[in-house]
This record gives C-alpha cells, sequence and structure tokens, in this order.
C-alpha cells in the first residue's frame, strides 16, 4: 500500500467557482470472467413479481418487467459497469465482485480489508481510466477507532493501492459511502455525520459533507475553499450523487434525522452548490433560512432513507426517460422525480416498485439502457427473501 498525504483540510479561504464542467468521456473496458459462483439469470420469482409498472401521466403507457440478474449476494453496496457485459459490485463484508450480466455469475475478484460494523465496510465503488482502476469507499480501524477512506487500486486484482483521502470520521451509522468520477474528471464522495452532528458544520472536519478531489487525492484549485477537498457541507448522511444529463448539475440524496434532537424524516434530494451549507443539525427538510441551501424536495413526515440515484436517459424506458431515479432503503421503492426546466424543483415526483423488491440501495443505467437495482435486505434491517441479495434489471416490457 503506498499512502499519499491528504491535502483535504489546509486554509479555508472561500473562493468563487467558475467555469463548466465538461464531460469525462466514457471508456469501455473488457475484463476477462471467472469461475460462476452464483446461478445464471432468472426472472424473479412468480410471475407476478415481473413487475408491471404505469408510465408518468402524460407519457402514455410503457410498462415495464424486473428481472434478475444474479443472486444469493451479501449486503451489495454499489455496482460500476466494465462493459455492456459485465460490472463490478462491491459488498459491505468487504468483497468485490465481477458480475457477468448475461449469465449472472458473480466472480470474487478480492477482498479489501475493512470493519464491516453496523452501517459500516466496504461501500461505494467507480471505475477510473484505463486498466481499469478501482475506487472504493471503505470503513476501517485505524487503532481502536473507526475511519473512513478513499482507496484508488491500480487494477481489478486488489493488489497495490494508494489512500487517496484518509482521516474521514466514521462511526457505526452514517458513513456516507458513495464514491463516483464527475463529469470534470474530478472524484467526489459523500460523508455522513458519523453521528456527530456538529461535525456537519466544522470545515475542519471531512464529515458530513459532499468531497471534490483530483484523482491524485489533491484539491482542485477551483474548489470552494482553498486547499480544501470539501465541496459542500451541512449534511448529515448523504448517500447518493448523480449529474443530469442537460445541464451537468450534481445531484444529492440526504438521510433525515431518526431522532436526534426529537426530530424525525425530512429525507432530501439536494442540488449540491460549490461551497453550499446545507443546514444539518439547525435545520432539516425546506427550512426557508436563507443561511441554508434548501432542498429541490423532501420527505415531510415520511421517511424514504434514499440511497444511490442516477438519472435516465437515452433509454426506451419511456417511463423513467429523463427523471431521476433514487433507491428507498426503509421506504423499500423506486423514486422517480422529473425536474422542471431549470432543475431547480420537482416538477413530478413518483413512488414505483413499493415493497417488490425490499430495501433498495442503488440505482444505476447500464450501458444497454435498463436501470439495475440493487437491494439490501440482508443489511440486518431488512426481511430477507429467498435468493436475497439481488442484482435487478429494469427492462422495457417484451
Amino acid at each position: 500500500m503506498r499512502n499519499r498525504p491528504n491535502l483535504g483540510l489546509r486554509s479555508l479561504e472561500r473562493r468563487e467557482v467558475s467555469g463548466a464542467l465538461s464531460r469525462l468521456s466514457r471508456r469501455s473496458f473488457l475484463v476477462g470472467a471467472g469461475a460462476a459462483l452464483l446461478a445464471g439469470a432468472t426472472y424473479f420469482g412468480l410471475r407476478a413479481l415481473t413487475t408491471p409498472v404505469a408510465a408518468p401521466e402524460g407519457r402514455g403507457r410503457a410498462d415495464f418487467d424486473v428481472e434478475t440478474v444474479a443472486e444469493g449476494l451479501e449486503i451489495p453496496w454499489s455496482i460500476a459497469f466494465l462493459s455492456g457485459d459485465e460490472a463490478v459490485v462491491t459488498e459491505r463484508p468487504g468483497r468485490v465482485r465481477l458480475l457477468d450480466l448475461s449469465s449472472g455469475r458473480a466472480e470474487l475478484l478480492g477482498t479489501v480489508d475493512v470493519a464491516h460494523v453496523g452501517e459500516g465496510g466496504l461501500l461505494g465503488c467507480s471505475l477510473l481510466g484505463r486498466g481499469p482502476r478501482l475506487l472504493v469507499y471503505r470503513t476501517s480501524y485505524a487503532g481502536q477507532r473507526l475511519t473512513n477512506s478513499v482507496l484508488l487500486f491500480d487494477d481489478l486484482s486488489l493488489g497495490d493501492h494508494v489512500v487517496l483521502v484518509s482521516g474521514i470520521e466514521a462511526a457505526s451509522i452514517h458513513n456516507g459511502g458513495r464514491v463516483k468520477v464527475g463529469l470534470d474528471g474530478n472524484v467526489y464522495a459523500t460523508t455522513g455525520d458519523a453521528a456527530r452532528p456538529e461535525l456537519s458544520q466544522r470545515l475542519d472536519s471531512l464529515a458530513g459533507k459532499v468531497l471534490r478531489f483530483r484523482p491524485d487525492g489533491s484539491a482542485p484549485s477551483d474548489n470552494p475553499f482553498r486547499g480544501s477537498i470539501v465541496y459542500s457541507y451541512g449534511h448529515r448522511n448523504p448517500q447518493g450523487i448523480a449529474w443530469s444529463p442537460k445541464r451537468g448539475r450534481l445531484f444529492a440524496t440526504e438521510h433525515g434525522p431518526t431522532g436526534e434532537f426529537g426530530r424525525f424524516a425530512h429525507d432530501e434530494l439536494n442540488l449540491i452548490v460549490p461551497g453550499g451549507n446545507y443546514g444539518w443539525p439547525h435545520v432539516i427538510g425546506v427550512g426557508r433560512d436563507p443561511r441554508f441551501v434548501d432542498p429541490v424536495l423532501e420527505s415531510g413526515d415520511a421517511t424514504w432513507a434514499p440511497s444511490g440515484c442516477a438519472f435516465c436517459s437515452g433509454s426506451e424506458l419511456e417511463a423513467l426517460e429523463g427523471r431521476l431515479l433514487f433507491a428507498a432503503l426503509r421506504g423499500e421503492a423506486l423514486h422517480a422525480v422529473a425536474l422542471d426546466a431549470e432543475e431547480q424543483s420537482a416538477a413530478s415526483h413518483e413512488v414505483l416498485l413499493r415493497g417488490a423488491l425490499g430495501r433498495l440501495r442503488d440505482v444505476v443505467q447500464g450501458p444497454d439502457g435498463s436501470v439495475y437495482l440493487l437491494t439490501s435486505n440482508r443489511d440486518g434491517r431488512g426481511r430477507p427473501r429467498p435468493g436475497d441479495d439481488r442484482v435487478v434489471r429494469i427492462v422495457p416490457r417484451r
């Protein structure tokens, strides 16, 4: 292992961010598949579980089917596509698998040393450059205390790697954990407040933030706080990030309180702006306080427990086209949000597949245009069903 200095917390002088994001070109990767560990692709259980879902009003009827790609996984957390044939899946106990999208085989590529404690463990993943190199977000022990970090593996052998970001406060809950390569080629990661709400407002802490850093772990010169990888703050437990295909804007999902200070619910979908303060723990949901950025959408008194999110674009799934999708854990559903023309507020919001698959951890659109979901029914808070946990995909109704 090679360590690189974490340049996340230096001077905190505020800077304006200028310039538009440029798109990171898509790359295709080919990785050989190994021995099969799981059963081949099958439809999800009985025919009744191949679930038709009506299209949004005004778009005509465009029902879709849900089919199982792989089953028997243990708390899958993130999926990243190598090509239209293969994807990498992380499992929270520390395993990394190579998934054949046609056969459903899930080959064990290796393991990452993690502390699988509560919500911690091996969380988000993303692919970077040729090879490809693999980014992961993980919880581990540093002596007797938990810590979160972002690692970059040289290839899928999971051997040589560097620690890009370390010292992210961790706990058995509220670890954030999503990591993705942005349209500008920088790496973005979400961090939770590690059950210490006050850290979210502290710019000398990496907890309760959206982080932005170069692939070498250093802070971009146009970050909002000079020398810091902090991009936005005042977050409780954000677990999903996605960029809109039309305007390149960054959105994030965030869990609201579950009893802190006597408050509950008010989960959020946020438009992330550089240097924005999203209010936790001072406000929840729409606070109408000029010091803080209000969410685009919030759950009110209901609880979604939103996790991974993605935009659906260029797909034959008419019911989902152009929508921002996010997976819900406690809410056990897929949410589809249509944004207004300026992408400043929600024009419509639908709840799909409610209860059909149980807890949902991640949603990603694959190279084939299908929408892939990861279930999370074995995470200690769900009701596992035969075959859980699963990778499933939403395809146009045949």
